[in-house]
């Protein structure tokens, strides 16, 4: 039993304090569309997420890129279950560091969405 614990801890990358995390880190990891569509896809599942079940267009080795920066940069928590890396948006831990920039975030890529909708 202890060795299955350790083996499946081996499988959970390593993630950064999301306090040691500079302002520039993350404005940097967020001004890419396609990870800020990962965090806005994430926000909206309040659920977390496998790397498949969110449609990128790019391709799969991308996508790893994508979400290995935003990792570094403490906006998500990657973990496994099973075969499937999960997502999970460190939402209540990035608020108290970087209050209201998620959401803010948010509010604006839904914006973007309606105005390329109109035009």
């Amino acid at each position: 039993m202890a060795a299955a614990r350790q083996s499946e801890r081996g499988r959970i990358p390593p993630h950064p304090d999301v306090r040691a995390i500079s302002t520039q880190q993350v404005l940097e990891a967020l001004v890419d569309p396609v990870r800020r569509r990962i965090v806005g896809e994430l926000y909206a599942a309040r659920e977390d997420l496998s790397c498949g079940t969110i449609e990128l267009p790019v391709s799969k080795s991308t996508a790893t890129h994508h979400f290995h920066v935003l990792r570094e940069a403490g906006l998500i928590r990657q973990y496994y279950v099973g075969t499937s890396r999960m997502n999970a948006l460190r939402r209540d831990e990035f608020d108290e560091v970087f209050p209201g920039l998620l959401r803010a975030l948010v509010t604006g890529r839904a914006r973007e969405s309606d105005a390329e909708r109109e035009a």
